[in-house]
């Protein structure tokens, strides 16, 4: 692995700026089914939201001060050597605390995520008297952000994992714990699996697990048969259904022809925000997202190394693995006996299981079920999410003292 890490600075420049402003004032909308109510949503994003954002994000957003706020992050940028895809530049955020004993922490993020996930946990995470501190890690995946793209075949779950211990053995965490949720969660889970000696213990906020089977896991299966599902747990069923049905199509799509939707995220503004937009709005517990929040998480996309297309591309990858590896996301979903897990389930994600199912993933030492919150619960809810990982590795926690020579306080 090349060259010592770098300070960086996210500077889009002018021309990009204007470009953008050009394309968004030739932007031509669809019509809508006529309905007692226009903002109704069951078809997609409504006109009448898609036409407020495209104008603010023309006359009003200012990316200038959004870049400007996202630079007070100590963002840094890095060369990682990935086998057979040569040298990729990987671009993080990095939260050094000034206690000797921190944990390091890689927080990897999802789609339509991205590093600024991490903004709102990096409080919480300093540590103190009472909770544990961390050193905080938060890359932007290649083929997201501000990393290098890969437009070769074959950028596996296990070269994006490949990748990430590098990048955490390269800061000189030989030990270290992992957050995720979305493609974090099988990130995460592919460290654990090909790393364990070095990925500890994991905390995930997307449970994507099966039923648990008589073969495999006799003693949950048996469970699962005697006991009746909670009020949470039918809700989560739910919710599943619904996301199966009414939600699931932007993942076929992404999953089988990334390349034809590559067109249109590469070509237009509009489509990126409303492609976007409508998984902001569907899979968040009623979030009141503001326009310079909406518009800030579509510009990083629009405004990333390898531009807005290439991040869908881990959709066809990660499920189709072969012939480059034998983990695909399927296989993540199994038994991973390794790394110690803490799981958190919120009401709004995606995919919402009962405990049963997620206590088939590996060894479980705290499950979570809260309140309120959706898929981006870093985002929404961050106090949960830190209460939770906190909880896993504080004194007296199941996960205390699991990376050596570091206890967070």
């Amino acid at each position: 692995m090349t060259g010592n890490p770098q300070p960086y600075t996210i500077s889009v420049p002018d021309a990009a700026l204007e470009e953008v402003k050009q394309r968004l004032s030739f932007a031509k909308f669809p019509d809508q089914l006529q309905s007692p109510d226009q903002n109704d949503w069951p078809f997609g994003v409504p006109v009448a939201e898609v036409k407020r954002l495209v104008t603010y994000w023309k006359d009003k957003f200012d990316w200038r001060k959004a870049e400007a706020q996202l630079n007070k992050l100590p963002h840094y940028r890095t060369e990682i050597e990935v086998d057979g895809f040569g040298t990729l530049d990987i671009h993080f955020i990095h939260q050094v605390s000034p206690n000797k004993n921190a944990i390091p922490l890689l927080f990897s993020h999802g789609w339509p995520g991205s590093f600024i996930e991490i903004t709102k946990l990096l409080p919480f995470f300093q540590g103190d008297d009472k909770t544990p501190a961390f050193h905080v890690v938060a890359p932007s995946l290649p083929n997201f952000g501000f990393s290098s793209g890969v437009n070769r075949r074959g950028f596996v779950l296990t070269k994006y994992a490949e990748t990430l211990n590098k990048l955490m053995l390269k800061l000189g965490y030989d030990q270290y714990v992992t957050q995720g949720g979305d493609w974090g969660f099988s990130v995460t889970r592919a460290l654990g699996r090909i790393y364990p000696q070095h990925c500890k213990a994991s905390h995930i906020n997307l449970v994507l697990a099966r039923e648990p089977n008589w073969t495999k896991h006799p003693l949950l299966a048996l469970q699962h048969a005697l006991f009746s599902y909670t009020d949470r747990e039918k809700a989560g069923r739910e919710r599943t259904k619904w996301f199966d049905e009414e939600g699931y199509g932007y993942n076929l799509l992404q999953s089988t022809k990334p390349q034809t939707i590559g067109y249109a995220l590469a070509d237009s503004p509009v489509t990126l925000l409303a492609w976007i937009y409508e998984k902001l709005h569907d899979w968040t517990d009623g979030y009141p997202w503001t326009e310079d929040e909406i518009l800030t998480w579509v510009s990083i996309y629009w405004f990333s190394t390898a531009g807005p297309a290439a991040s869908v591309r881990i959709y066809h990858e990660a499920t189709r693995p072969q012939p480059y590896s034998d983990i695909s996301t399927r296989a993540l979903g199994e038994y991973t006996p390794n790394v110690k897990l803490g799981i958190a389930h919120f009401p709004k994600e995606i995919t919402v299981v009962p405990d049963t199912w997620a206590a088939t993933l590996g060894p479980v030492v705290m499950q979570s079920s809260h309140d309120h919150g959706g898929h981006f619960s870093a985002w929404e809810v961050p106090d949960a999410i830190a209460s939770d990982v906190q909880k896993m590795f504080c004194r007296g926690g199941p996960c205390y003292g699991i990376v050596k020579g570091r206890n967070g306080y």
